[in-house]
């Protein structure tokens, strides 16, 4: 007896219901192929947020993954297009774009990734696969490799499971001592979490020296860590093997890309590990042709822009905010910038609750059910007090309206 037939997915199935009526109409109209289709097509119902009932966000926190990384500068966007417009070889774009970008950044080598989370988890394949190249078409089975991957206690985080993802331990130490008795023929790797650097006992150059007295590979999660584009070199002369740095914050490509920056061999393992190839564990983290030649346009911008004049355009955002909120009973503003991670200007508001009725938890609320809504959030290094307001990420424009929004708020808590 043959398969059962379900009318839904042959062509008149199709043609009953709503979700052949694109490929009907586009036959109506008499296109050959439904793919080729215009946008001013009237088959074709605008795509956009509105569409989908999604506001768009007035972004405060600064350039996040749950809020989408980064706006892209009209050159970024104008690369993706271009390069969504016809086929090239992957392989070969892989290595073209990865040379620019190392050459531009200043290390021997680079690959394209899916974020920075991508980068961390290619990076331990490298290390653990580059001696046997057979160990690739296995993994996660590490049975008889190295597999283990030595960090400081204080270096856990939400991204632990990229370091586990490709069949490895953790070995945690907290001193150099318990390093040194920690490296032994199973060490694949050494990680260190930039951000974390004045938690552990160990700090950036004696984890290196260590490690290269060793001969232990080093990746260095160093994702929201530029600015300043001074970081790049200051990474690679620390000695760090593999740097792990996001595409889509500060640098403003794509959202779903990184960068993995560092030695040829140990970069070249990484790329065996990833698409096209087949089969491999980070076949999965496909990177497309238009992300690869976006965020190489991103790099180049943000190599070569003006840094001092992006700097001073923050200020002048933060001065619009606090001008308008800081002779409020009690309001106090001040301006911090964090030392390792987001190393931008943020803005700091505090208050007296006994003056000002509202608690940080009710403005961050009110902010949010702004039309539209105004989102903020803590970075590392903002210290705990008030709320911190970013504005790196804010469009034309949009330093005014929270200016605005949190005067109504704070003002009617005051009186």
């Amino acid at each position: 007896m043959g398969e059962p037939h379900d009318d839904r997915f042959t062509r008149r199935g199709l043609l009953r219901s709503g979700a052949g009526a694109t490929v009907v109409g586009a036959l109506a109209f008499g296109t050959d192929n439904p793919c080729t289709a215009t946008n001013s097509d009237p088959t074709y119902a605008t795509v956009d947020y509105a569409s989908l009932g999604i506001q768009r966000i007035v972004n405060a926190t600064g350039n996040v993954t749950t809020l989408g990384g980064s706006v892209m500068p009209p050159e970024v966007v104008r690369a993706w297009v271009e390069a969504s417009k016809s086929f090239v070889n992957i392989v070969e774009l892989h290595d073209r774009v990865g040379a620019r970008i190392a050459e531009l950044t200043g290390y021997e080598s680079a690959l394209v990734t899916t974020g920075a989370a991508g980068a961390l988890y290619l990076g331990v394949a490298a290390a653990v696969t580059l001696a046997d190249p057979a160990l690739v078409e296995r993994l996660p089975d590490t049975t008889g490799a190295p597999n283990e991957v030595i960090l400081q206690k204080a270096h856990h985080s939400g991204f632990d499971i990229q370091l586990r993802g490709v069949g490895t331990t953790l070995i945690e130490v907290e001193t150099v001592e318990e390093l040194e008795h920690a490296v032994n023929a199973r060490t694949a790797l050494m990680f260190f979490m930039n951000i974390n650097n004045d938690d552990g006992k160990i700090e950036r150059d004696e984890w290196v020296r260590v490690a290269r007295r060793r001969m232990i590979p080093t990746l260095l999660d160093a994702s929201a860590d530029v600015p300043p584009v001074e970081r790049f070199l200051e990474y690679q002369q620390l000695g760090f093997d593999l740097v792990a740095i996001s595409g889509g914050k500060a640098m403003r490509g794509p959202n779903d890309t990184g960068l993995l920056l560092g030695k040829k061999n140990l970069i070249d393992a990484a790329k065996r590990n990833a698409s096209p190839f087949a089969p491999t564990i980070g076949r999965m983290l496909k990177v497309g042709k238009e992300d690869m030649m976006a965020l190489l346009a991103a790099v180049e911008r943000f190599v070569h822009m003006d840094h001092r004049k992006e700097w001073q355009e923050m200020e002048r955002r933060i001065t619009v905010i606090e001008q308008a909120i800081q002779n409020l009973p009690s309001v106090v503003c001040e301006r911090v910038v964090p030392l390792i991670a987001n190393h931008q200007p943020h803005l700091i508001v505090s208050w007296d609750e006994a003056q000002v009725k509202l608690t940080r938890e009710q403005a961050t609320g009110e902010l949010r059910m702004s039309d539209p809504p105004i989102q903020i959030g803590r970075v590392g290094g903002t210290g705990s007090k008030g709320i911190v307001i970013s504005v790196l990420a804010l469009q034309s424009g949009e330093e005014e309206l929270v200016a605005r929004r949190l005067h109504e708020i704070l003002g009617r808590a005051s009186e």
